[in-house]
């Protein structure tokens, strides 16, 4: 019997995939495009690095990646891409309700964003819409 092909691996969503997918749409969505220096400036690692991550990316379908030219999202990409800067959104929303310092509530949320299930992310999501309506509930938790 011949050997069937094997089936493309679903793309990794690791939250290092998930870190360059959120900073890629930033760039595309600020400069109108997205090159390996500004990723590596960006997340303060090596060219060398950013370039085997995103040749990486380039293999799982999330991106099309030219060297030298730079690249693209495909629609999967760009959907993940979404999804992680809507989750990121939606926590940041949250914290900010409590006064927190931006600092913190940056490096908190780049932990959480990672770890948060689509359940719990759906009940901080309706939980900050409900505090938005009652500010001074809010007023008597506020840091």
């Amino acid at each position: 019997m011949p050997a069937q092909p094997k089936a493309k691996a679903a793309p990794r969503s690791s939250a290092a995939v998930e870190d360059y997918l959120e900073r890629i749409l930033e760039l595309i969505n600020t400069k109108g495009y997205a090159r390996v220096v500004d990723i590596a400036q960006s997340l303060k690692i090596s060219q060398a690095s950013v370039t085997n991550m995103v040749q990486r990316m380039d293999g799982d379908g999330l991106l099309k990646y030219e060297r030298y030219r730079g690249m693209v999202l495909t629609a999967s990409g760009e959907a993940l891409a979404k999804s992680i800067t809507r989750r990121h959104r939606i926590l940041t929303d949250f914290l900010r309700l409590f006064g927190l310092d931006e600092e913190l509530i940056f490096h908190d949320v780049e932990g959480m964003e990672h770890h948060v299930s689509p359940p719990t992310l759906k009940a901080i999501e309706a939980l900050t819409a409900q505090l938005r309506r009652q500010p001074a509930l809010v007023a008597r938790v506020r840091l």
